[in-house]
Parts: structure tokens; sequence; C-alpha cells
């Protein structure tokens, strides 16, 4: 993939290996040997955030899942139903273009576990010519979240999100296919300032996680396949 320059600053879109493991249910919230688990940046300008949050991706016949792995100090989440403007509080998303940048979708998962699910139509790459369609369903999507306290006080947070592949409309993923992909967190704060992270930070500001184009890349590694 090209370098992308945006106000003088360049930046290359990052390639996300995402092997084939099977979802271990004894061990849900532990990253499988396999995944090579990435950062997330503060969305606007790529600096450390405040808060740390690190993503795993792997895939199997049926799914690909993702595990948000996140500090926190203060969470910020009230909504309940299905499709709720989750982006108003704390939340972790994905961001998933299978084929075309201009057609991708966004699911969301909120701190209580609410999701969120849409397909961007975005011809021109940008928020000002996309339109969202809320009413698709992500057929068969979970969330399960875990919440962690520790004696200090400090608090963590996972989240694990199971997308299936047949809800996208796509197969199992082949050897190398590529998807080009982003991954984001919302966090709202009551004194310090609302904080937002990406994998590919898109650079905006104010922060704007649709720019399609800053679109990292993920490659499937199938069993016994062994890509650099």
């Amino acid at each position: 993939m090209p370098h992308l320059a945006y106000d003088g600053v360049l930046v290359a879109p990052e390639l996300l290996v995402v092997p084939e493991v099977e979802l271990d249910l004894e061990q849900l919230w532990t990253t499988p040997a396999a995944c090579r688990p990435a950062r997330l940046r503060r969305s606007t300008d790529a600096a450390p955030p405040r808060l740390a949050t690190s993503i795993a991706v792997w895939f199997d016949d049926t799914c690909l899942t993702v595990l948000f792995s996140a500090t926190d100090d203060h969470v910020v989440a009230t909504h309940l139903e299905h499709d709720a403007p989750l982006y108003e509080e704390d939340v972790f998303e994905v961001f998933l273009a299978p084929q075309s940048l201009e057609r991708y979708f966004e699911i969301e998962v909120s701190p209580l576990g609410t999701l969120f699910d849409a397909v961007i139509d975005s011809p021109d790459g940008v928020r000002s010519t996309m339109k969202a369609d809320r009413g698709w369903t992500c057929e068969g999507l979970t969330a399960a979240v875990r919440k962690v306290t520790e004696s200090n006080g400090e608090q963590s947070i996972d989240t694990l999100v199971r997308i299936p592949f047949a809800s996208l409309g796509r197969e199992r993923p082949a050897r190398g296919e590529l998807w080009r992909a982003n991954f984001f967190r919302i966090d709202r704060h009551p004194h310090y300032a609302d904080e937002f992270s990406a994998w590919q930070p898109t650079l905006r500001t104010p922060p704007d996680f649709h720019v399609a184009s800053f679109f990292g890349a993920l490659r499937f590694e199938t069993r016994g396949s062994s890509f650099a």
C-alpha cells in the first residue's frame, strides 16, 4: 500500500497478519500465541494516548474475532438498545472493508455489551458524502465484556467481538486474502478531555474515524502458511 500524506505528515498504512485460530472458550480473554497484538494511537496525531488500548485479531471457519484490551479510569456507558448512538459514550469500534473502501461495515460495542452495526457507503471516502444504513443487522454478531478492578483502583476492560463472515456476505477468507480495516476507541471523561484512539490514525482535527483511505490491511494466514 502507498504512503499517504496529510498536512505534511507521511503515513504508512500498516499490515496486520490475522492467523487462523479456534476460539478457546476456557481462555476467552487470552490472546492466542499466534497473534501479534497492535496498539491504538491517538487518532488526531498518532501520539500515545492517555489510556492504552491494544487489539488482537484472529479467525476460524465462521468468524473474525477481535479482542480489545484496554485500561480505563472512568466508564461512561448508559445505552442499552441495539443501534443506539454508542459513539456518544465510551465505545470500541471495528470498521471492515472486505472488498472496497467505498463500502464498509461499522460495528461498535459499549462497555455494557450493547451493539451497534451499520453499512457505510462512502463513494468519496469522506464523512460529508457518506451514507450509513443502520437498518442492516450483522446476523450472529456477539460480544462479551470483562471489567477488572485491581486493588490499587486501576481498571481494565476487555471486549471480545465475534463477527460472522456470512453476515458480511463473505466466505471464509483464503490464504493471503487482504481486507482493509481499522479499529477505534472513544473514551469520554468528566475531567479529562475526550480521547479518540485508532489503530490507523486518520490525522483529522476534530477527530473523524470515517476516512477510509487511512485504513490498514488485514492479511489472513491459514494454518500451515508462514507469512512474515
